[in-house]
C-alpha cells in the first residue's frame, strides 16, 4: 500500500548535520502537502542508533524513507549505507542519498551499497525546496513500500 493511502502520515529520517539544509527539507515536505513526521539526526553514529531503536531513540519509528547526507563527522554516510545493507532488519529500508558530492566514485559506491535514489543538492533555495517536494510525492504517493513486511 502507498503510504498516501494508509491514511498514516510518512516516516522520514532525515540523516543531515547541516542545519540550514534541515529547514529548507521541511519547508519543501510542508510544500507537498503531504502528512510527514520528520526526524533528524546529525551524524551516522546516531542514524544507526534511531535505526535500532537504541540510547534516546528507543521509541523512534521504523522510518518508510531515509535521506542521507554522504559527508559527515563521526560516521559518514557511505558507512551508514554499508551497515544498512549488511543488517538483515534493516537493509529493505528506502534510502535516498542527498548530498552535494558529484563524485563520480561516490555515486558509483552508493548505488554498488544499494541506495535507492542518488540526488544532488540544488544550490537555489527554491530549487532544494522543489526536489524535497518531488521526493515526498514519488514516495509517497507512487512507490509502494515494504513498511515492515517480511518475506
Amino acid at each position: 500500500m502507498k503510504i498516501a493511502d494508509s491514511g498514516r502520515p510518512a516516516e522520514v529520517l532525515l540523516v543531515e548535520d547541516n542545519e540550514d539544509d534541515v529547514i529548507i527539507t521541511r519547508r519543501g515536505f510542508n510544500k507537498s502537502d503531504l502528512p510527514v513526521n520528520l526526524h533528524r539526526v546529525e551524524n551516522g553514529e546516531e542514524c544507526m542508533q534511531f535505526l535500532r531503536k537504541s540510547g534516546p531513540y528507543v521509541d523512534a519509528p521504523t522510518p518508510d524513507l531515509i535521506l542521507l547526507d554522504l559527508n559527515m563527522p563521526v560516521k559518514d554516510g557511505r558507512e551508514v549505507l554499508a551497515e544498512i545493507v549488511a543488517d538483515e532488519q534493516l537493509r529493505r529500508l528506502a534510502v535516498v542519498v542527498l548530498t552535494t558530492s558529484e563524485s563520480d566514485q561516490d555515486l558509483l559506491t552508493m548505488y554498488d551499497l544499494r541506495c535507492s535514489s542518488y540526488i544532488l543538492k540544488p544550490v537555489d533555495f527554491k530549487q532544494f525546496q522543489q526536489v524535497i517536494k518531488y521526493i515526498g510525492e514519488y514516495w509517497f504517493t507512487i512507490v509502494v513500500l515494504p513498511n515492515g513486511r517480511s518475506n
